[in-house]
């Protein structure tokens, strides 16, 4: 299984306009950088099969941007287990819905996605993903037991320029 771990995009501050956190939305310069990190993720040719999303927004609407920019364009489904209370063991459950073949993008927050990272690695380093950052780690089976690979991990800078029209 390839999985491709991303965290959302650029979204609006907290506070008195967004008291429900789960509500703020992408800026509009977080739209913008998604785009183009989705036209890096076509170029490079990964073959995403299926985008799985926190159900917050910023979430939502950075797989749906995602999964807009990619050739054949991929379902998106919900997920509780990336959402801010969600944890690596209900990750791998969840995973469980996809076969061993499968390329899923898996797009949630921090720390969460760190934390995953480790987990899905048998590593004890978090990554740190900013705000549209993508790693890739292919897993030969969903047991904790069996770590899976760290391939790559593209920050949010390199990832726009490599998506920048051309």
């Amino acid at each position: 299984m390839q999985l491709y771990l991303i965290r959302h995009g650029i979204a609006a501050e907290r506070g008195p306009a967004y008291p429900d956190d789960g509500a703020r939305p992408l800026t509009e310069q977080g739209q913008g950088r998604i785009r183009a990190e989705a036209r890096a993720l076509r170029r490079v040719g990964p073959g995403i099969g299926h985008v799985v999303t926190s159900p917050l927004l910023r979430a939502r609407q950075t797989a749906k941007l995602l999964a807009e920019g990619l050739d054949p364009r991929p379902p998106v489904v919900d997920c509780a287990a990336l959402g801010p209370d969600g944890t690596p063991a209900e990750v791998r459950a969840a995973l469980g819905a996809y076969g061993a073949d499968a390329a899923v993008a898996l797009v949630g927050h921090e720390p969460n996605l760190s934390e995953l990272a480790a987990a899905l690695t048998g590593g004890t380093v978090r990554l740190g993903f900013k705000k549209g950052a993508i790693c890739r780690i292919d897993l030969d089976t969903l047991r904790p037991a069996r770590p899976g690979a760290l391939r790559w991990f593209i920050p949010p800078k390199l990832l726009r320029l490599l998506g920048s029209p051309r």
